[in-house]
This record gives structure tokens, sequence and C-alpha cells, in this order.
């Protein structure tokens, strides 16, 4: 990333303004005017804009559940040329084939650093996931590892929307709909086919991305818990308009049933001068979490801790959930306190972002931030040794968990890896040996 362009990025993240709320209507222009009143595709739009619907759910989906934005632009989406097919790189999409769905547990270290420049498009690796994103069903996870800004670059993902998850470096998310700033401990949510550009805010960046090709992820059900709870629709933010008025050369590069796909512009594709709707990015700050948990015994199960979820045509069952794992009290009595032993029909791949995560040592070959493990379907798993024995024997006296920040991605199917996956070098090989030393303690 060049100091210019770090620069600029850093001084466009300053001070953004924001929509709040999710799910809402929400509507902004950045030229005043330019929005039109009481209609939505005028016989002329204001200021010469052309009007441009971008649905994110079929027509006739019930309302509730409906996604889409009007558009005002300076050129319409359709006004491009033919696409060619493009090297994809490390990305990888369903259905997945390379390899056999494993029952073996798993878990790697962080990405190796990337080659030098490589930008947010280029520095994507796939690790797996299930479904087929030409079915819109399953979904799929990619890492993330970048040193450069796109520039004069921007990508649209048509086969499902992206889940952001920076676990190092700050990001400027340049939108269709406005600008996004996501730091470490923040999510971005970009909908499925708007384009954006990725510039850093750091020298590097490294995360997690979540592609669900499912149905678009919305807050769960709170159920008993009541009217609130657990993730605020208020806290999610969107964007206000923020239009590029280029007329010069922008590569858009587009993700479509697995491949990528590049068309040279002759303008900015991000020239929306303002826009009303439903379907929309968002960021969220992953601390302001409202964490429900236990008061009395036993430790709460995951689903307790879901942020967003894609649902499936069964309800209870999700395609995708994203869960998180924030700062939090544990207060239970005769309670084993971390994470429970458990065998589980939902597939769970993890990350940290920071920290520790209290069901799994740190240090070297551990669980450390920017790693992942993988517990497909039915694959027992639970605390290590070293865990187990510390909480066994801990003293039972409120205790606050606030050093780490830890994520899941959970899906009803099995994650299939890639090639790439199964053999990298930074996967741990000895994965399993943490649950070795948990001893017989039976005495009839």
């Amino acid at each position: 990333m060049t100091g210019t362009a770090g620069e600029q990025a850093r001084k466009a993240a300053e001070g953004l303004a924001y929509s709040s709320g999710f799910g809402n209507e929400h509507s902004s222009e950045a030229v005043p005017g330019a929005l039109p009143v009481g209609r939505n595709s005028p016989q002329r739009a204001p200021y010469g804009l052309y009007a441009e619907q971008l649905s994110g759910s079929a027509f006739t989906e019930p309302r509730h559940q409906n996604r889409r934005s009007w558009l005002y632009r300076i050129r319409p989406s359709a006004a491009h040329p033919p696409f060619a097919r493009a090297n994809r790189g490390e990305i990888r999409s369903a259905p997945f084939t390379e390899c056999l769905p494993d029952p073996n547990r798993m878990r790697w270290d962080p990405l190796p650093e990337p080659a030098d420049p490589t930008d947010f498009v280029d520095g994507l690796w796939t690790l797996g996931g299930n479904g087929d994103a030409t079915q819109r069903t399953g979904m799929a996870v990619h890492l993330y590892h970048a040193n450069a800004s796109m520039e004069r670059r921007v990508f649209g993902d048509a086969d499902g929307e992206l889940l952001i998850v920076p676990e190092r470096g700050g990001l400027l998310l340049r939108t269709e709909f406005g600008l996004l700033r996501a730091e470490p401990g923040h999510i971005a949510l970009i909908p499925r086919g708007v384009r954006f550009r990725v510039e850093l805010l750091d020298a590097t960046a490294r995360g997690y991305v979540c592609e669900n090709y499912g149905r678009p992820f919305e807050l769960p059900a709170l159920g008993p818990i009541g009217a609130n709870g657990l993730a605020n629709p208020r806290d999610f933010l969107a964007p206000v308009a923020a239009y590029e008025d280029v007329e010069e050369p922008v590569e858009v590069v587009s993700k479509f049933c697995g491949h990528l796909w590049t068309a040279t512009y002759d303008h900015s594709p991000l020239d929306v001068v303002a826009w009303h709707g439903t379907n929309v990015p968002y960021v969220y700050d992953l601390r302001r979490f409202n964490v429900i948990g236990s008061i009395s015994y036993d430790h709460p199960d995951p689903s307790l801790f879901t942020v967003l979820t894609s649902p499936s045509d069964t309800p209870g069952l999700a395609g995708t959930d994203f869960v998180v794992f924030a700062p939090r009290w544990l207060v239970g009595e005769d309670t084993f306190r971390p994470p429970y032993f458990h065998r589980n029909v939902m597939t769970e791949y993890m990350g940290l972002i920071e920290g520790a995560y209290d069901a799994k040592a740190g240090g070297e070959g551990g669980f450390v931030p920017g790693g992942g493990s993988l517990h497909n379907m039915m694959s027992a798993h639970g605390p290590d040794r070293e865990t187990f024995d510390r909480a066994s024997a801990a003293e039972l006296v409120p205790q606050k968990i606030d050093d780490g920040l830890a994520f899941m991605f959970e899906t009803r199917w099995p994650i299939t890896l890639t090639e790439q996956a199964r053999d990298a070098a930074h996967r741990q090989r000895g994965y399993d040996d943490v649950w070795q030393g948990l001893q017989r303690h039976f005495r009839p």
C-alpha cells in the first residue's frame, strides 16, 4: 500500500456519517433534491440521473423479507462492455468437489504473509464450503490477506452476500451506497451483487469472509428472550450516499457461478448519487452485542450468541449462522463453565479476532488470532485437556471473560475443503493431540 493511497483512505474514513437500523427503509442523497419524492421511476429523474432497481430477493417474496433498493446514478449498470473470464487465483466456489468431505477435526494457523502487492480480491483464499452457488444454497469460508488497496478496481459477487470479519488492519469499503469503515472487532455485510472497493487503512489487512449463497442474513428471532437482546437493530450502520464521478478506465471484477469475470469500464460504477431501500450494506461493532447467558447453572448453547442467521426451509435450522463469543460474565454455580463436550448436527468453523478463546489454549501451535478450526457435523469436540483441567479445578467466583473475541460460521451441511486448505503448510497436523491426556477419572 503506497503512503499516498493509505493517507487518502484514512482521510476518507475519518468521521463517516451513517444511517442506523438493520432492515430499515433507508434513504440518502449526496446532492440535495437528487432523490425523487413520491415515486421510484419518474419520467425524468432529477439532475439527469438514471433510476435503477437493485433486487436482493424475488419481487413476490413476503414484504417482511423482501430486499430491494432504488439507485439514482450517473450511468445505468447496463452501460458496460462484455465480461471475459479472469484468473480466479485462490478463490473457489460450491459445489466443492476437489476433496471428500472429511470427519476429522482440523485447525489452521493464520495465512502466510501475501506476495507484494496483493489487494483484497487477489488475497482471497478459499478454505471450503457446501451447497451450490448456482442453486443459491450453502456457503463458503474464505480468508483474506492484503497489503495493497484496490486501485481503479471494483468487485461484486453475484453468487452471494459477503460477511467480512477483519482480524488485522482496518478497511475502507467504498460501495455503490457510500462508504463504510470496518476495523478488527467489526463486521461488514455486503449484499449479493453490490459493487465495492476495499482500501486499506493500515499497511496490511487480514481476516475472514463468509460467502452466503442462501437467503440473506437477518436478525434471529428472540423468542422467550423478549423484545430486546443479542444484536440490536439500531447498532447496524448503513452508509450515506457518496458517489464517484470518474470518467476513466476502471476494472470491474464480477464473481459469477464460481468464476471471476472482468470488464474494463470507461467510468466508475460507484456513481450512485442518491438511493433508498432495504437492500443495503452494513457495518456492525461486535462489542455492542448484548450477551445473554446463564445466571444459575450450566453453559448456554452457542445459538444464544447468534448475531445473524440465514434461514433455511426448515424452521430453526439455519443455512448459515454467524455467532460471536463476546466479552461476558460467567457466574454459574456448580458449573463447568467453558463450552461443553459435544457432537453437533451442525458444522462449525471458528475463527479468532483477538486474544484467546476460553475453550482452547493459545500460543504457538494453538488457536491464535487469524487462525481457524473446523469441526464438521458429528465430529466430537470440546475443551482441550489443558482447559478441562483448569476449569474443573477453578474456584467458581464471578469471572469476566474480556480478553478475547471469537466467532463461528455455523452451517447445516458439512464443509468440504479445497485442496489448498487440505494440503496447506499452515494446517496444524497434530490438532487431535489437544485432547490427548484426557484421563479416566471414573471410580465406581
